[in-house]
């Protein structure tokens, strides 16, 4: 695949370089598990979208559609190993995105933190900046290497990592509330929150670890809506979408 240049930044853009965490759930079809292609290729679009406006981007992508470690562990599994399946999962769906963008003309990598030469490049972080610089989007997949730590944990680790100005979440919902808002149709919705809040009410934007990560470092978080087209190209440009966090 031919390299694309480095494209030139909208110059209303507020961030520049961005760590987008999706969940594993975002790739299966609807109401069921496994990857489906139609879905890669809607995220994709919109990642796309993003890297034409001159945005360098990371992501991190969990592995709920394919394995949920909490399931094994609950009969019986050994922590470690369970979590080691849920991070080679998240390769898999790395790869399948990768295809997703690279078919709409994107230049991409997938690094995994476990060594996989055959699929993907080893997670190495200066190679990470410069793939980022040289405009090609980086999926990294493998979470942490380690167990006991979640994809969130990852996307705050590899957000600091590669210098990101933030931290992006998308989900199906257009920011976080102080309850189900499928379940509870009076549930707040939270314009802006602070870590302590989040922590504090368990609010389940991310986990803790990764929430006190950010905190400790003053990385912003934004969580919006990724299936709304114009949710991510706004919040770029500053503009109020989702739910920001802030220290």
């Amino acid at each position: 695949m031919c390299e694309q240049p480095t494209m030139t930044p909208d110059p209303d853009l507020k961030y520049r370089r961005i760590l987008l965490k999706l969940s594993g759930e975002i790739l299966a079809p609807p109401g069921g598990q496994g990857i489906d292609p139609t879905q890669a290729e809607a995220i994709a679009r919109r990642i796309c979208d993003v890297h034409r406006m001159g945005v360098q981007v990371g992501i991190v992508i969990g592995a709920g559609n394919l394995w949920r470690g909490k399931i094994g562990i609950k009969h019986g599994m050994d922590r470690a190993t369970a979590d080691y399946m849920g991070m080679l999962a998240t390769v898999m769906n790395a790869l399948a995105l990768m295809d997703a963008i690279e078919r709409l003309g994107v230049p991409t990598r997938v690094m995994s933190a476990i060594e996989m030469r055959a699929v993907a490049e080893p997670y190495i972080r200066r190679r990470a900046l410069r793939h980022l610089e040289k405009g090609r989007v980086v999926i990294f997949g493998g979470g942490t290497g380690n167990p006991y730590f979640t994809t969130d944990t990852a996307a705050a680790l590899r957000a600091m990592e590669i210098g990101a100005e933030v931290l992006i979440k998308g989900t199906k919902v257009d920011g976080v509330y102080d309850a189900d808002p499928k379940v509870h149709p009076d549930a707040k919705k939270f314009d802006r929150l602070t870590y302590l809040e989040a922590i504090n009410r368990r609010l389940e934007v991310m986990d803790s670890t990764a929430l006190s990560l950010c905190m400790e470092h003053d990385l912003p978080l934004l969580v919006l809506n990724l299936w709304d087209p114009e949710a991510l190209p706004r919040a770029l440009k500053g503009e109020p979408v989702g739910t920001l966090v802030t220290p």
